[in-house]
C-alpha cells in the first residue's frame, strides 16, 4: 500500500508538470508551427535566466517569418539581459531586410545598446529626414548670416534632406554636428561670392559649394540635398566697417594731435622755467659784483685814480663863480 505522503508528492509533481506544460505549451506550439524550433526545455531555462520567453519567441517568430538569416536564440537572450530593446532591434532588421539595407544582428544590437534608436535609424535611411538649418529650437538665431566680398550681408535659411548612414551610425557624429557643419559651409560659401548679386541670382551656387565640401564625413547621416528656403539682404557690413575704421582713424589722429599739443605746451613751460632760472642766475651774478670790487680794492688790485694839482686848478677855474 502506498502511503498518503507518496500520493501527495506524486500529485504535487504531476500538478507542477501540468502547470509548466500549460504555461509553456502555447509558446512552444507557436514556435513549432512557425518553424522557429525553440524547445520546451529552452523556454523553461529562459525563465530561470530571468528572460521573458514570450518576448524571445515573438521576436524569433517575426524574424523567421520575415525571412531573415537565422541567428541564435542566445543572441536575443543576451540582448534582453543587457537591457536592450529586442523587439525594436528585430523590427529594424526586418525593415532593413525589406529595404535591401545591409544590417546584421550584431550591428543592430550594438547600435541599440549604444543608446540610439536603431528602428528610427533604418526608417530615416528608407524615408529621408528634413532638417531645418539653423535649428529653430537651438537658439534665437533664425537665419545663417554671411557677408559677401562686396560687404553686403545675406541672411539664409536652408532645409537639409538627410538619410541615415548605417555604416557610420556607431561612432558617427549626430544631427547637431551636421547642422553646425552646414551652417559653417553656408557662411563660407557666401563669403566666397564676389558680390551678393551672385548668390541672389543663383542660390544653387551656395548649395553646390556646400555639397562639394563633404560635410557629412564621419557623421551618422548622408546629405541628400540642401535647398535654400529663404534668402534676404541684410546690412551693408563693409560700409559700416569702413565708417567705423574712419571714425577710429579720426580718434587716433585727434589723440596724436592732442599729444603733440601737450608736448609743445610742456616744452614751452620748460623753456619759460629755464629763462627764469637763467635770469635768477644773472641777478645772483650781478649781486656778486660789488663784493668782488670791494675785495679788489681791499687787496690793492684796483685803485681810484689820483687827480693832478694842475688839473684841479683848471677845473676850479672853469667852475662858475656864484653871485
Amino acid at each position: 500500500m502506498f502511503s498518503p505522503w507518496i500520493f501527495g508528492a506524486v500529485a504535487i509533481v504531476f500538478g507542477g508538470i501540468l502547470l509548466v506544460f500549460h504555461h509553456y505549451f502555447s509558446l512552444w506550439l507557436t514556435a513549432y508551427v512557425t518553424g522557429t524550433r525553440i524547445g520546451m526545455l529552452s523556454l523553461i531555462l529562459m525563465s530561470l535566466r530571468k528572460v521573458d520567453p514570450k518576448v524571445i519567441v515573438q521576436c524569433k517568430v517575426m524574424a523567421v517569418q520575415a525571412g531573415l538569416p537565422d541567428f541564435p536564440t542566445r543572441s536575443l537572450e543576451a540582448q534582453y539581459l543587457a537591457g536592450g530593446d529586442v523587439e525594436r532591434v528585430t523590427l529594424a532588421l526586418i525593415a532593413a531586410h525589406c529595404a535591401s539595407i545591409d544590417l546584421d544582428w550584431d550591428t543592430a544590437a550594438a547600435i541599440d545598446l549604444a543608446g540610439r534608436d536603431v528602428l528610427e535609424a533604418v526608417q530615416v535611411s528608407v524615408n529621408p529626414k528634413i532638417i531645418d538649418c539653423p535649428d529653430p529650437a537651438a537658439g534665437p538665431g533664425k537665419t545663417l548670416d554671411g557677408v559677401a566680398q562686396d560687404g553686403i550681408e545675406l541672411k539664409v535659411r536652408v532645409r537639409v534632406t538627410v538619410r541615415t548612414n548605417i555604416s557610420q551610425l556607431i561612432g558617427g557624429a549626430t544631427e547637431s554636428t551636421v547642422i553646425a557643419r552646414i551652417g559653417q559651409g553656408i557662411v563660407t560659401a557666401i563669403g566666397s561670392c564676389k558680390s551678393y548679386r551672385d548668390a541672389l541670382s543663383d542660390p544653387m551656387v551656395i548649395t553646390r559649394r556646400v555639397l562639394e565640401r563633404g560635410l557629412d564625413a564621419q557623421t551618422a547621416f548622408a546629405i541628400v540635398s540642401i535647398d535654400i528656403a529663404n534668402i534676404n539682404i541684410g546690412e551693408n557690413i563693409g560700409a559700416r566697417l569702413q565708417i567705423d575704421q574712419a571714425n577710429a582713424n579720426i580718434r587716433v589722429a585727434r589723440a596724436e594731435a592732442e599729444k603733440k599739443r601737450a608736448m609743445a605746451v610742456a616744452h614751452q613751460q620748460e623753456m619759460m622755467a629755464l629763462t627764469r632760472e637763467n635770469e635768477a642766475k644773472l641777478i645772483l651774478a650781478e649781486a656778486e659784483l660789488p663784493l668782488a670790487i670791494a675785495e679788489a680794492y681791499k687787496v690793492g688790485q684796483l685803485r681810484v685814480p689820483q687827480l693832478s694839482v694842475r688839473s684841479s686848478k683848471h677845473r676850479a677855474r672853469d667852475l662858475p663863480v656864484a653871485g
